[in-house]
């Protein structure tokens, strides 16, 4: 792609900014937005969230925001609060965002950089990692499971898309017994790589992503695909409602963040999976009713799992 071209407006009007609330990782996102810049002549000023609660937390600030938005772009990492803005109208209308790319739920497992994947134990020792998630709540795998709390982010996605998935009775079911398993519970998803890396733990639950950037460090991990229960999530890009209107420079960066240049460099960055290869086996959620019923599956998993 060439570029994006915009009209140049006098930088002391402000005009010449734009703000983004970006959950998309700092060190990822930074040098995108000061290419846009560089192409562009307009500013980026991004406000980021720690990795602990990542998307959650722009979320809530641009719901709290919502009669006065400090943004006026959001570019998310997945799928479930996009959705929810969309539907709380903090967007410019419903089908004001875009999704692009994908990366995918999976498991992590300690294993040589390079050749078959083979799992193996702190002491290099193989293992026969789990067919399926349900088998998480065996006692073969008692303090040897990492994830991030899933309360936020990609965790909280999957599992409230498995509760969709298994119904409600049979999920809560799994979730009490995994809790009850005392599985790592991390602040976030390159924390579950990092404890597998070292051998506290056997396995970890977490995105491709995190399990790239690990492996381009040189750690000692693999990915394994989680099947029919994986998830795949695109990031997000949306356009927020504004009382004075959407301004140019907002839809010049919407368009940047969704053309084929920013995709390419996301996937030579290893934060989104190649799009050439089949589209992954996962869960198909119905994304309106799990966003009518996230509250309350949200309240489900901190009952289970705060400790």
């Amino acid at each position: 792609m060439g570029g994006v071209a915009c009209r140049q407006e006098s930088p002391d009007s402000g005009a010449g900014e734009v703000v983004v609330y970006c959950a998309q990782d700092q060190v990822v996102a930074e040098p995108l937005l000061a290419t846009f810049t560089r192409q562009t002549g307009i500013r980026v000023r991004a406000v980021f969230d720690s990795e602990a609660v990542k998307t959650v937390g722009l979320a809530n600030r641009l719901l709290a925001e919502r009669a006065h938005p400090t943004a006026e772009v959001f570019w998310g990492n997945e799928e479930l609060r996009t959705r929810q803005l969309a539907a709380a109208g903090v967007f410019r209308s419903p089908d004001s965002w875009w999704a692009f790319g994908r990366r995918t739920r999976c498991w992590v497992v300690r294993s040589r950089p390079s050749g078959p994947v083979v799992p193996v134990d702190r002491s290099g020792q193989p293992f026969t990692p789990p067919e399926t998630l349900t088998a998480l709540t065996n006692s073969t795998w008692r303090g040897r499971v990492s994830m991030a709390f899933p309360l936020f982010g990609t965790t909280a996605t999957h599992l409230l898309a498995l509760r969709q998935h298994w119904g409600g009775e049979g999920w809560t079911a799994w979730c009490g017994a995994l809790a009850a398993n005392r599985p790592f519970l991390e602040e976030g998803n390159s924390h579950v790589v990092r404890r597998v890396a070292r051998g506290e733990a056997l396995l970890g639950l977490t995105d491709s992503d995190d399990v790239r950037a690990a492996v381009r460090e040189g750690l000692p991990v693999r990915a394994l695909p989680l099947g029919d229960l994986s998830l795949s999530m695109p990031n997000t890009v949306a356009l927020v409602a504004r009382s004075d209107g959407i301004r140019p420079q907002a839809e010049t960066l919407v368009a940047y963040l969704r053309s084929p240049e920013v995709e390419s460099r996301l996937v030579a960055e290893g934060a989104l999976e190649p799009g050439d290869g089949p589209t992954p086996s996962g869960l198909r959620p119905d994304w309106k009713r799990l966003v009518a019923e996230m509250e309350e599956g949200v309240q489900a998993l901190e009952r289970i799992f705060r400790r």
